[in-house]
């Protein structure tokens, strides 16, 4: 059975037919990196003055995916009626990662489940975002922006693709990593593997759903998937990465070579995000209290 989250933010658990299609993706509209970067700023978009964001920053917790989609959903619809009245004056930002659980996109097909829908082995979710399955759990950072993209730029690809640069700037900033686009797909790749999954929903050029960023996570729930519907390229982690290409540099991570402390690499991660974040979007953030959600 798989959880879905419906208008009235309550949640019951029904049973839902994943369809059975073929992947197509449309190319054509996707931009080049030329196309949405430039040499001379750090920023994708100029803006006059930076815009406000409210962060709700839970980056050290785990926590579960329903509750956080409801958060998402709340805030969202308060900032509907913000418009309406003319008073939308900021962004907002959550952090934070998730207890294990897979969640299926509009474009989810049975065909990239390597189990029974009817017996999953971590909770599953149906949810509005865009693209297919994908897996979250712990030494994972979770972003879900939700951005007014009238302050932005009124285009889903442009958004998609910002999304991008921004892990790409943290992967090279903080870690040394080079990571790139690939063509027809969306997320962030180093080599063959993915490091970033992105799945976004739209309303009202309201932005959420977001990123997700491999970190330290344990790779191994992704293979009862096919993750975002690709068969013939893998996943990979920060420190998986590191581990392969730099270890001198990975071991200054950790203190007395405990491999199991992911703690420092997790803060690393997580302020250059903040940092790439605000700098991409030309964001000022404000942080707010967690209760404000809960």
């Amino acid at each position: 059975m798989i959880a879905s989250l419906h208008s009235s933010l309550s949640f019951s658990i029904s049973p839902w037919k994943l369809r059975s299609h073929s992947n197509r993706r449309n190319t054509s509209q996707q931009p080049s990196v030329s196309q949405i970067t430039t040499a001379e700023s750090d920023s994708l978009i100029q803006h006059t003055t930076r815009r406000r964001c409210e962060c709700y920053d839970m980056y050290k917790e785990v926590v579960p995916f329903a509750e956080a989609w409801s958060w998402q959903q709340s805030i969202v619809e308060k900032r509907k009626t913000l418009i309406d009245i003319n008073e939308d004056d900021s962004d907002s930002l959550i952090i934070l990662q998730h207890q294990p659980v897979y969640t299926l996109g509009t474009a989810s097909t049975e065909n990239n489940l390597n189990f029974d829908i009817k017996d999953s082995p971590l909770p599953l979710y149906q949810t509005e975002r865009g693209g297919e399955v994908t897996y979250h759990g712990p030494g994972q950072l979770v972003m879900y922006p939700i951005l007014n993209l009238r302050f932005q730029k009124m285009d889903l690809h442009w958004y998609l693709r910002a999304l991008e640069e921004v892990v790409i700037r943290v992967l090279f900033s903080a870690f040394s990593l080079k990571a790139s686009r690939i063509d027809g797909l969306t997320g962030v790749w180093v080599g063959d593997k993915k490091v970033a999954a992105i799945g976004i929903r739209v309303s009202r050029w309201l932005t959420y759903h977001g990123l997700a960023l491999n970190v330290c996570t344990d790779l191994s729930p992704f293979e009862q998937i096919i993750p975002c519907g690709i068969r013939d390229r893998g996943v990979g982690s920060i420190k998986g990465l590191m581990r392969g290409s730099n270890k001198h540099f990975l071991k200054s991570f950790y203190d007395d070579d405990d491999d199991d402390d992911d703690g420092k690499l997790i803060d690393i991660a997580h302020d250059s995000l903040v940092k790439e974040f605000c700098e991409v979007f030309q964001l000022d953030l404000s942080y707010r209290s967690v209760s404000m959600v809960r």
